[in-house]
């Protein structure tokens, strides 16, 4: 069993710990602009879609990077850099110096030490663990990571609440220092990368996405997904403290009992893919259970409808992510990990800023509860890409790690399977 691998515990800590610490934040920056700094709705969204923009900046070239270097001293690196931004913002605070600008300046500065870490560690996981505890892994790391997003929810609202939103972010830069700490104990040691410096690396890692059904069908989901779910989380605080009329301790409860769908669909996904297979369980979250989504622009009449909704989105999304990043870790071969994670995230994580600018536009257009409709409608309507894709047809996605790069195969794949299922890939 894994808990009793040390240097998986360190990893799995260390990346708990950071989740929570990252949940304050979140909590804890939207609640800065709005009471501190009086922000409006669409500045609000603005700071969302600068912590994600990163992504869409430098995310390739890191990548491609990252396939050619040792992954956890850059890990260590980004935490680094993480815990002096944000422990710059109260400290700024304290000074007199805050400003909606420099908070967006600080938000885009961890987006992109966020580029650099999620990129290594996605790459990272799969060289430290056997293909065997591949699922395991990635079941016990993604429903720590909701267990602490919800504790960090939570306790971000209380803190913002009795100590000051600003004083929320010391919090976040101590996880980072323990998260640095478990990093530095880990004694496992990668194997230097044979990956050459090559020009074309980042053309090849999106030739590996474009060229391949079951990759490219998952990166539209991704980036389709998110535009949606961002669009209705860069304004559901304001909608909830300002529409709703709670306070920031209410809003962090409500927020972190919603996010406790994340820990529910850690739990069933590993077992929902090996009872009906992969294919089918990734449907079954992605599809069925963000439907409640359509209840949360109703909790101006019960806040509880914004728990369920919230609960039955995070089940899926998190339930989703434990399958697709099995079959992800197994279906490609390490070596482009790095490439694969930087395209698709690129590609996913792309549309974030786009869908927090999205809802703060629409939001200071339509107002906050109309915005909330149309974006959360939109995140079930995502999945219509999984539904008319080769995915549908499936009981199980592949498990060969040469299909993705075959050029020649994968097109054969291809076009046998549009000849077959009619289905857009």
């Amino acid at each position: 069993m894994l808990r009793r691998d040390r240097d998986f515990r360190l990893l799995w800590s260390g990346e708990t710990v950071n989740r929570f610490g990252s949940a304050v934040s979140g909590v804890a920056i939207p609640l800065i602009a709005i009471s501190e700094l009086d922000a409006s709705t669409f500045e609000v969204g603005l700071l969302t879609a600068a912590a994600w923009a990163p992504w869409l900046v430098i995310g390739l070239p890191v990548g491609a990077w990252i396939d050619r270097r040792h992954r956890r001293p850059l890990m260590l690196g980004s935490s680094l850099v993480s815990l002096l931004l944000l422990s710059a913002v109260p400290v700024a605070a304290f000074a007199g110096l805050l400003t909606i600008q420099l908070l967006l300046a600080v938000a885009l500065l961890t987006g992109a030490a966020s580029v650099v870490f999620q990129t290594a560690y996605t790459a990272y996981l799969p060289a430290l663990l056997d293909p065997a505890d591949h699922a395991e892994g990635n079941a016990k790391l993604h429903g720590s990571a909701s267990a602490a997003q919800i504790a960090g929810l939570g306790c971000g609202g209380l803190i913002a609440q009795f100590a000051g939103a600003t004083n929320a972010l010391f919090v976040d830069a101590a996880t980072f220092a323990l998260a640095v700490c478990c990093l530095a104990a880990i004694r496992f040691r990668e194997s230097r990368t044979a990956t050459a410096r090559r020009a074309g690396a980042i053309r090849e890692g999106v030739r590996l996405v474009a060229q391949d059904v079951w990759l490219r069908t998952l990166t539209i989901f991704g980036a389709t997904s998110n535009l949606a779910l961002m669009g209705y989380q860069a304004i559901i605080v304001v909608f909830l403290v300002r529409t709703v009329g709670l306070t920031p301790g209410t809003v962090g409860i409500l927020v972190a009992a919603g996010a406790s769908g994340g820990v529910a669909g850690a739990f069933v996904g590993r077992r929902l893919a090996a009872r009906f297979g992969n294919a089918r369980a990734l449907l079954l979250c992605e599809l069925g259970l963000p439907t409640l989504a359509l209840l949360i622009p109703l909790a101006h009449l019960n806040p509880a409808l914004y728990v369920i909704g919230a609960f039955g989105v995070g089940a899926g999304v998190v339930g989703g992510n434990v399958v697709k990043s099995t079959f992800l870790q197994t279906y490609c071969p390490p070596d482009l990990l790095g490439r694969l994670t930087a395209t698709t995230s690129f590609v996913n994580y792309g549309t974030i800023p786009l869908g927090a600018l999205l809802g703060g536009a629409l939001a200071s257009l339509l107002g906050t509860e109309a915005a909330l409709w149309i974006t959360t409608a939109g995140v079930p309507l995502a999945a219509s890409v999984l539904y008319f894709s080769p995915i549908r047809h499936r009981r199980d996605l592949p498990t060969d790690q040469g299909v993705s790069l075959a050029p020649r195969r994968s097109e054969q794949v291809l076009g046998a399977v549009h000849r077959c299922a009619g289905a857009k890939g």
